[in-house]
């Protein structure tokens, strides 16, 4: 009983030992002047952000949007409840653009207006 204490003790120490690198870079950084960073990577039909976008607050992002496909892509932002357009543009293959925009309580949603995107919602801001 005891080796299976240990065991299962070093399991979980090593699974935080693991985990601990990660737990900080998916949280958005706030910086000084209040705004705040969500770096998206958009691929051919799908994005994939660097930072968590769940538990967002009310106040001004800056959402850094790199094309990671091998074609032309787009970027659009709208008020999630509205559908009141924020922003839009079209990003070259490894090409880099920011589109700062504020988010309220009613939250927003992204996709891509090129490519068959899905909307991505986000409408849980408080």
């Amino acid at each position: 009983m005891k080796l299976l204490q240990r065991m299962t003790a070093i399991f979980m120490m090593m699974a935080a030992l693991v985990a601990t690198p990660f737990a900080n870079s998916a949280t958005p950084e706030t910086r000084a002047d209040g705004v705040t960073v969500i770096h998206l990577d958009e691929y051919s039909g799908y994005f994939s952000a660097k930072e968590t976008l769940a538990g967002l607050k009310a106040g001004e992002y800056e959402f850094v949007v790199t094309n990671k496909s091998d074609k032309l892509v787009g970027f659009q932002i709208q008020n999630f409840k509205t559908h009141e357009g924020l922003d839009m543009f079209p990003l070259n293959p490894g090409e880099q653009r920011i589109s700062r925009v504020t988010v309220t309580e009613e939250g927003v949603r992204f996709r891509c207006p090129i490519n068959p995107t899905p909307w991505y919602d986000i409408d849980n801001v408080n």
